[in-house]
């Protein structure tokens, strides 16, 4: 039995987001995000101007005229969205935690692959695969995933974005659009990150709270982290201790987004303390202008 707070969520994401999919994302997507190609859909009369390399000859030999061939885009695509949900994502010092900011921005791309009939799939991975759901179309079944990513109860908490990258491997084999959401706080993905980015159209979204960034000061805390389960104080009162820590995490940052240019990985951060409209809008123009 699903509680009644997480239907009451998944109807609020839902409504957002349907809203942004119809006035801003649809139109960007499916722009941005091409089928698999060119079908052939039918023949006309040939008017002066067409391109005479899409001359039909064996219709033009037959009726006397000339007769073109009409092509349309094959607009189907499978879409994988892998959501972290190691422990990590129980963090939010804002309105929401990073796990919530996750499903919103999972029922935002799969609304918007659904309302331009592509298939939807998702991989919830720890530090394992913990669930799969192959892809399929329709509003339920992205009403589903919303529903999955704020009720699943992960068996571990750790992560494993190579687990997570080699299963994707092993299961997808035809080429699909892959969102990698999560904070990316692991090590040793890359080799697995480099061929899955090859052989898919791979973007990461990465997610991170303000607080990560640059802690508060709270005086002396006792933290916990919540993969490992390690406990220790820290005194966030200290001015010194704060820089070192903020000098770490910008230094671990710089090095991830050196990374991901270096791999050529597409990488979108969104803060669980920001709108993530603007930052989604701009990659969608971004990439359409490289593309």
């Amino acid at each position: 039995m699903i509680p009644r707070e997480i239907l009451k969520k998944v109807r609020r994401i839902e409504i957002r987001t349907r809203g942004l999919v119809n006035d801003l994302f649809s139109g960007e997507y499916h722009s941005v995000f091409k089928g698999r190609g060119m079908s052939f859909s039918e023949v006309r009369e040939y008017v002066p101007g067409d391109d005479i390399r899409l001359i039909d000859w064996n219709v033009t030999a037959r009726t006397g005229d000339p007769f073109i061939k009409i092509f349309e885009e094959e607009r189907e695509l499978s879409v994988i969205l892998m959501v972290d949900m190691s422990a990590s994502g129980q963090f939010g010092s804002t309105s929401q935690l990073k796990t919530e900011l996750s499903a919103e921005l999972a029922a935002v791309l799969g609304f918007s692959a659904i309302k331009n009939n592509d298939k939807v799939g998702v991989i919830f991975f720890t530090d394992e695969v913990e669930k799969y759901i192959p892809p399929k179309k329709g509003r339920s079944h992205i009403l589903r995933v919303v529903r999955e990513i704020l009720f699943f109860k992960p068996e571990k908490k750790g992560t494993s974005l190579g687990n997570a990258l080699d299963f994707l491997l092993h299961t997808s084999r035809r080429r699909s659009v892959v969102f990698l959401i999560s904070d990316f706080m692991n090590e040793g993905y890359w080799k697995s990150l480099k061929i899955a980015n090859r052989k898919h159209d791979l973007i990461g979204i990465q997610i991170h709270d303000p607080a990560e960034d640059d802690v508060p000061n709270f005086g002396m805390v006792k933290v916990k982290d919540p993969e490992t389960t390690e406990e220790f104080w820290i005194d966030t009162g200290s001015s010194p201790d704060r820089k070192v820590m903020k000098d770490v995490q910008d230094i671990r940052k710089a090095d991830f987004m050196n990374a991901c240019r270096k791999n050529r990985f597409d990488i979108i951060p969104i803060s669980t303390g920001d709108d993530y409209v603007e930052p989604l809008m701009n990659y969608f123009r971004l990439r359409e202008k490289r593309f």
